[in-house]
């Protein structure tokens, strides 16, 4: 599962990386200031999100359980409506597709709280079965 989100955190940043270009070079003299502020925010936004599937992908190998996993899918889910959502918005000025934005916010920070409860700070210390029988 680790290759797979850094696998899928590559991709994305190197999509954010040309979202990015192609917002500040093709789209400069298409899109109205506005729209251009939401496609740099999607890019932005998928660019963090993308490291952030780094950081999953190293907590998985150190910190196994299904916390970091469910992080890294809520992470992606987020990329694809909160991301989408804007890129979409930005491109066809269709209002109602901002309305799916916030499901990928929440999405991100239920991924960022599944990966800060993943870490061993908040686990429960669990006594080896040799020290539950002293």
């Amino acid at each position: 599962m680790d290759r797979l989100f850094f696998g899928i955190g590559a991709l994305s940043a190197l999509f954010s990386v040309a979202a990015g270009a192609f917002g500040a070079h093709a789209l400069r003299a298409r899109l109205t200031p506005e729209y251009l502020a939401v496609f740099e925010t999607a890019a932005r936004y998928q660019m963090y999100h993308a490291l952030a599937l780094f950081a999953v992908a190293w907590a998985i190998t150190r910190w196994p359980g299904a916390l970091p996993v469910w992080a890294g899918w809520l992470f992606v889910a987020g990329t694809v409506l909160f991301s989408g959502s804007l890129y979409l918005l930005a491109l066809t000025g269709v209002r109602w597709l901002g309305a799916i934005t916030p499901l990928g916010g929440a999405a991100f920070l239920t991924g960022w709280l599944c990966l800060g409860l993943s870490s061993p700070f908040f686990s429960v210390p669990r006594k080896s079965p040799e020290e539950r029988r002293k």
